[in-house]
């Protein structure tokens, strides 16, 4: 069953790393293996040749150089080599796993890292972010400030809950969880505040532009009683020069008023005096009774 197991591990189940790439390391696994092997029964020729036949159709992604030496290393006991196999193959993909997990995990904190900085600073140069393809977008455009990386960032609770599960499947331990979850945290905490701060940022634009307006209207309002009274005041200013204009005329008008009220008194006394005068001849001549003569 182990040697089926091994089988089924081929290369594409651990990252796409074939093992013919790490034969250094196999020859290296088998030299120590080979100190505690032990041959239990010789085979002939024939023998060999059909264990060489099985190994390889058991290990099909092995170098047949490798099984044919593991197989004489091992005195050409079958079910040793197999299990020499096994435990080669185990070994390899172990450490397939921790080089990727080692590389994986470095990547994620340096891009946590530089995404906690950027948001610190309000993310004005930020160049990572999360792994994937967010890294990818940001590495292209690595100049622009609160630009793609920034897009790039997880925008409603589901988008952080996928980034906080990816974190916790990479993770390699419970501790290496807790740290992990704490940065993506850290990370979340700094982008509410950095979205509160422009949200108060925007707000307080806000209320100004709303003074702004007021005070605009405020002014317009203004201009146009402004323009009203402009208006009164040029029609008064008009009037007066259109009089100022008729006064000379009227000065005029009362000097003649005044000639004319002069000469009617003076005449007015001398008719008094005639009148006067008629009267006292009347009075004269009335002494006498009209019938005497």
């Amino acid at each position: 069953m182990s040697a089926i197991v091994c089988g089924k591990r081929s290369p594409s189940s651990f990252f796409e790393d074939p093992i013919l790439n790490h034969q250094n390391n196999t020859n290296k696994r088998i030299r120590r293996y080979s100190s505690s092997l032990s041959p239990t029964r010789p085979l002939s020729f024939d023998a060999a040749g059909a264990g060489l036949a099985r190994l390889q159709s058991m290990f099909p992604h092995m170098d047949p150089q490798l099984l044919e030496r593991v197989l004489e290393e091992s005195g050409n006991d079958l079910d040793s080599a197999i299990r020499s196999l096994n435990d080669l193959c185990l070994e390899s993909a172990e450490g397939n796993i921790a080089s990727v997990a080692t590389t994986s995990d470095a990547e994620t904190k340096t891009t946590i890292q530089h995404l906690g900085d950027a948001n610190a600073f309000g993310a004005t140069n930020v160049q990572t972010t999360l792994p994937g393809a967010m890294a990818s977008d940001c590495k292209e455009e690595p100049g622009s400030a609160n630009g793609a990386c920034m897009d790039n960032l997880p925008r409603n609770g589901s988008e952080w809950v996928e980034v906080l599960v990816t974190e916790m499947m990479a993770a390699s331990n419970v501790d290496d969880a807790k740290v992990r979850a704490s940065r993506v945290l850290d990370v979340l905490e700094k982008s509410i505040l950095a979205n509160a701060g422009s949200t108060e940022a925007f707000q307080i634009l806000q209320k100004e532009n709303i003074l702004l307006k007021e005070q605009l209207e405020t002014l317009l309002k203004e201009n146009n009683v402004l323009k009203r009274i402009v208006t009164i005041q040029h029609e008064r200013q008009k009037e007066y020069e259109e009089k100022s204009q008729e006064l000379p005329h009227l000065k005029q008008l009362v000097a003649q008023y005044k000639e004319q009220l002069a000469k009617l008194e003076v005449s007015n006394y001398a008719l008094a005096m005639h009148l006067k005068q008629a009267q006292q001849s009347n009075s004269i001549s009335g002494r006498f009774h009209p019938d005497v003569f």
